[in-house]
């Protein structure tokens, strides 16, 4: 399974808390994330994630490029609804195409851990 990971700045570390917790979940997962996030999780976990340009730099775009592929089957992006992005056109374009190609898409970690469950149980 394909799975991207993206993370507001201020929810990073939720981020990287989650995927700690579900390392062994994620070592079964072939894993996409933007720049930031996956450098992030490429130095404080031992998964090997492939990283795009950092989010406001394109890489949500990069992100939505795989998924109108057929190259990702989930997306999990931890937004910050509480903080303008100042690229939030591409951070729509992106919860758009999840939805134009029906891709699961979590935006919260309640949200990330019933997709990794899924996930867990799919690939059994």
């Amino acid at each position: 399974m394909r799975v991207a990971l993206i993370a507001h700045d201020e929810k990073k570390d939720d981020l990287i808390k989650f995927i700690k917790e579900k390392e062994e979940v994620f070592k079964e997962l072939d894993l996409v994330a933007t720049g930031t996030t996956g450098k992030l999780i490429n130095e404080e976990t031992d998964l090997n994630v492939t990283r795009m340009a950092s989010g406001p730099l394109g890489g949500d775009q990069q992100i939505g490029a795989k998924i109108s592929r057929g190259e990702l089957d989930a997306i999990l992006f931890l937004r910050d609804p509480l903080t303008a992005q100042p690229h939030e056109p591409d951070v729509s374009a992106l919860l758009r195409v999840c939805d134009v190609h029906n891709i699961p898409l979590a935006t919260n970690l309640a949200t990330a851990n019933m997709i990794l469950s899924f996930l867990q149980r799919e690939s059994l």
